[in-house]
């Protein structure tokens, strides 16, 4: 179950990241049309966006890091419990 909250942070990063891809575009195709001003709001949403994304590869590497910590607590407490029946 843990893993697939790392898989979500994964795709929420993928989708920002695409977001920026669609920003940046309408920003060159705005331009193109004499549209500065409306390509510089866009800019401002890839910015934004960009943002996003860095804060999801945070996230996930703080899960991540989560998930190894309670793999390993896990383990400790299987390897006490199996010397404790010994």
């Amino acid at each position: 179950m843990s893993r697939s909250i790392v898989r979500s942070a994964v795709a929420g990063s993928l989708t920002a990241t695409l977001a920026i891809a669609v920003a940046v575009t309408a920003t060159f195709v705005l331009a193109g049309c004499g549209l500065a001003e409306t390509g510089a709001v866009a800019a401002t949403a890839a910015a934004s966006k960009a943002d996003e994304a860095r804060q999801a590869k945070q996230t996930e590497a703080r899960m991540e890091q989560k998930i190894d910590e309670a793999y390993k607590a896990a383990a400790d407490q299987r390897h006490a419990a199996e010397t404790a029946s010994q």
